[in-house]
């Protein structure tokens, strides 16, 4: 027997020896020879927001923000937000057809434009190779702002540490006109489908969707619209085009003949991905952003109804085949309730149902749950809220909001200006609020709170030590059942209770990462 034989032989029997040791001994937790997921930071976080305004009497702040986090050095990331290629806004005529806004966009991405707004020494620049706003280290805000009324929609993008977590607002003040009042949205990770309970062409009001695509190819999407009586005929909104890098703002008014005071919006995208938004103005009762609801679902809470409001509107969709029956509970401070005369709601196929709830809250803040019956079809829904009496009053909307798994920040904070709700629909849970520094300085504060199951908590959030400027929120989940939660941000101005309210969703700052499994598979020959 030659050498090569007996080297052979010998490999083969190290080869059985280590398999039987690895079949004997798996890694540590794992009897089945498949180890569990883990979670890894994100690596690369895309954000969108919709051009703010078409006002020239408006004031707008941008506001980034990423939680400190492990692993890697901020001079190893960017974190940017630039202009987008497409129009800022049409000029708010009813009969501006969508079509030629595409067009717009199309041109405009050439020759976006280069001017610059300054205000309290900071800088909002919209030349389109320059960023509006760029974050250099996580852990503490930083924000500019401009009184342009053409101010575009902005794209952003953070890689490396800097992308677990990032997260931007904009909040706008608008003083007088239509919509007059303070708009908020938070900027978010593009997406194929957005459902918009809540929306509306009716007379006194003009809702614009803002489309943006952050992509180097064009992105087709169809905007659909259910009235109460099924889905409302809008061949215009089929197809349309959303050039690349860019955005398109569609009067959802010019789409159909019909007006209707509540409908349903669905966004859904036939090639590419997009970001989605409407902005709601009213003749007479203010506007704000309407932020997506939380994806089909049997169920929804919609977190952090305010104490004072004078009204509060429920809009909900059963986007499947099968009817939706829901009840309906209002969790407050102490505990749950169902409203008098809405306990349950049955809401058909296709169709948007509606449902005035007065004044709910009677003077304590709270959240509206919704729990699907067994067997009952899926619901999408939103509220849309009202603050003051006469021509002093200003709304908002809450939209179904998904529970915070990890993590979720709000990143425009002001002193005696922000109320965090939380809510537990289920059991207890047990969550850490943080304040960052301030945008101008300062020092983290945080505070921990116990949600009891079916109630919500409202607090004021804690305010960095010694801290000067805007400040983020961030709120972490410890342990018990799910919690859900948002943020209202009150300004009052000329006797106006101007307020806006973002849902706080989960950050997505982990993706899971499967681990290696043995497979000796390789060595068969």
């Amino acid at each position: 027997m030659n050498r090569t034989t007996l080297s052979l032989f010998a490999t083969t029997a190290v080869l059985a020896v280590v398999t039987g040791v690895a079949a004997l001994n798996p890694p540590p937790g794992d009897t089945k020879g498949a180890r569990p997921a883990g979670r890894m930071p994100v690596q690369r976080t895309a954000l969108l927001c919709p051009a703010p305004t078409s006002s020239d009497v408006a004031s707008t702040t941008y506001t980034a923000f990423t939680p400190p986090g492990k692993g890697g050095t901020a001079a190893a990331s960017t974190a940017d937000l630039l202009p987008a290629a497409g129009p800022a806004r049409t000029d708010g005529k009813k009969d501006e057809p969508k079509k030629d806004a595409a067009k717009d966009a199309s041109k405009d991405a050439s020759k976006a434009d280069k001017k610059t707004e300054k205000k309290d020494g900071k800088k909002a620049e919209t030349d389109p190779g320059k960023p509006v706003l760029s974050l250099k280290e996580p852990g503490k805000p930083v924000t500019v702002t401009t009184e342009r009324s053409d101010a575009p929609a902005l794209l952003g993008s953070a890689a490396g540490p800097l992308a677990p977590g990032w997260t931007a607002q904009q909040t706008t003040t608008v003083a007088a006109g239509s919509g007059r009042g303070l708009h908020g949205v938070s900027c978010a990770p593009p997406d194929t489908s957005f459902w918009f309970p809540g929306a509306s062409t009716a007379k006194g009001r003009q809702d614009y969707v803002h489309v943006s695509n952050p992509d180097n190819a064009a992105a087709v999407v169809d905007l659909e619209l259910y009235g109460p009586d099924g889905r409302i005929k809008a061949p215009s909104g089929e197809g349309v085009t959303i050039p690349p890098r860019s955005t398109v703002p569609v009067l959802l008014s010019s789409l159909t003949d019909a007006p209707t005071e509540n409908l349903t919006l669905h966004v859904a995208a036939r090639s590419g991905r997009v970001g989605a938004a409407v902005q709601a103005s009213d003749d007479k009762t203010g506007g704000d952003w309407l932020a997506p609801a939380a994806d089909v679902a049997a169920g929804a809470v919609l977190p952090g109804i305010p104490a004072d409001a004078t009204s509060v509107r429920l809009v909900a969709f059963a986007p499947g085949t099968d009817d939706a029956d829901v009840t309906l509970r209002l969790a407050g401070p102490s505990g749950s309730i169902s409203p008098a005369g809405h306990e349950s709601l049955h809401v058909k196929s296709g169709m948007t149902t509606v449902v005035e709830l007065g004044d709910l809250t009677k003077g304590e803040a709270g959240s509206l749950l919704l729990t699907g019956a067994r067997g009952s079809g899926p619901v999408v829904a939103a509220l849309r809220v009202t603050r003051g009496k006469d021509d002093k009053q200003e709304t908002a909307f809450i939209p179904a909001t998904p529970a915070i798994e990890a993590r979720g920040t709000v990143a425009d904070n002001r002193a005696k200006a922000s109320t965090l709700s939380l809510v537990a629909p289920g059991k207890d849970a047990q969550v850490k609020v943080t304040a960052s520094a301030g945008s101008e300085g300062g020092t983290p504060v945080s505070k921990s709170y116990t949600v009891k199951g079916g109630t919500t908590l409202t607090v004021e959030p804690p305010q960095p030590t010694d801290g000067k400027g805007v400040f983020a929120v961030t709120v972490e989940k410890v342990s018990g059942g799910p919690v859900h939660a948002s943020r209202m941000l009150a300004l009052p101005k000329d006797g106006v209770p101007m307020f806006t309210i973002q849902p706080v969703p989960d950050d997505r700052s982990t993706v899971a990462v499967p681990r290696a499994e043995q497979d000796l598979s390789m060595l068969n020959g």
